[in-house]
């Protein structure tokens, strides 16, 4: 199975750093030096190798170097089986044209950056997200998403229409004069793109959930189970898709009081969870140890790189930032060896390269030093 692997990294003027360049010939790149010294702003510049705003979800604006230019420049060149593309994703400096990110693939500006999921997959696990099963809704639904994203490159484009067309559709009720020709509209594609988010969603749980039992018992990781609470309480999403759809847009139209009085759309794809189980256990994962809530983390992050392999037909990259701080030896050098059988690229950052001693000659160790 082909795998894609950065070989080469250039940053201008991208958070700390005015100029670098780096290059990889690893399986495993690990950066480590002291806090603040930049070893996660180039996990969030490998991150621009996908769709969105990275791994701290910060606006393009805020990526710019403080005192540089006001834009910034992430070049990488990723190889897989059929050569090596250039990837490049640049913020012109403010009064520039274009005045937004822009990315390009060879040179060539891409319509969307939904075409960088034909370069590579990114998958990663930061320490924001250790608080994913505790946090609200929002935060697990987001991560849902990209993990859904990672095998259905059109689920992003699905997810951004329907909001959009939920925000017209909010607009719409709250006027004094409502247009039902426009909201009907409105609520017809909501309803046949949400039902279309909430099947891939559930389809994504299932194959994960499969994924996760056929390592039981050979994995490191406490193994998780999956629930998915798709937003549509009264809907049928077991029937003909078509027949959903008209069932959503229907409750659409009679809940238009409701909702103007709310203020909000009551109901939807924009209402989807994701419950996770301590499966050993028998408990929810909130109720975990904050290590036991790491450790299921961890494994669910790595049963997806499985399954964006066999789903996408190549290997994705791995960006793990301060993971082997959590884990005593023992586990560290599981989720080593776990992450080489995968055949993945990982990066990996921590303070203390001793932390990474069980990959012995396997990896880029690359010294960060603090910048001002």
């Amino acid at each position: 199975m082909p795998s894609s692997r950065v070989e080469t990294l250039r940053l201008g003027d991208f958070r700390n750093y005015p100029s670098l360049d780096l290059t990889f010939d690893s399986g495993f790149v690990v950066f480590f030096g002291d806090n603040g010294a930049g070893k996660t702003n180039l996990l969030e510049a490998l991150s621009l190798l996908s769709p969105g705003r990275g791994i701290r979800r910060a606006t393009y604006g805020e990526m710019a170097r403080q005192g540089g230019s006001g834009g910034f420049l992430v070049r990488a060149a990723v190889a897989s089986t059929d050569g090596a593309t250039r990837v490049e994703s640049r913020l012109s400096p403010p009064g520039a044209v274009p005045a937004s990110r822009n990315v390009r693939i060879d040179e060539t500006a891409v319509k969307t950056a939904d075409e960088l999921l034909e370069i590579c997959r990114v998958l990663w696990l930061t320490p924001a997200m250790d608080g994913l099963f505790t946090g609200p809704g929002g935060d697990r639904r987001r991560f849902l998403d990209r993990m859904v994203l990672a095998v259905d490159p059109a689920h992003g484009r699905r997810a951004s229409d329907y909001e959009r067309a939920m925000r017209s559709r909010n607009r719409l009720l709250s006027e004094d004069r409502m247009d039902d020709g426009w909201l009907s509209g409105l609520e017809a594609q909501m309803a046949e793109l949400g039902v279309a988010m909430a099947l891939a969603r559930a389809e994504l749980v299932r194959m994960l959930a499969a994924k996760i039992d056929a390592a039981a018992g050979a994995s490191p990781f406490p193994l998780a189970r999956l629930e998915l609470a798709s937003g549509y309480e009264s809907a049928d999403l077991a029937g003909a898709a078509l027949d959903t759809e008209e069932e959503v847009r229907l409750a659409l139209r009679r809940s238009r009081a409701l909702d103007r009085a709310s203020g909000r759309t009551r109901e939807g794809a924009h209402r989807a969870d994701l419950a996770v189980f301590f499966a050993a256990k028998a408990m929810p994962a909130a109720l975990a140890s904050t290590g036991e809530q790491k450790a299921l983390l961890i494994g669910l992050v790595l049963a997806h790189a499985q399954l964006v392999a066999q789903v996408s037909g190549f290997r994705p990259i791995l960006l793990l930032d301060e993971v082997a701080a959590h884990l005593d030896p023992g586990r560290r050098g599981a989720l080593f060896d776990l992450v080489a059988s995968l055949g993945v690229q990982a990066f990996m950052t921590g303070t203390d390269a001793q932390l990474f001693e069980a990959l012995g000659g396997r990896a880029n160790m690359i010294p960060i030093g603090a910048t001002d």
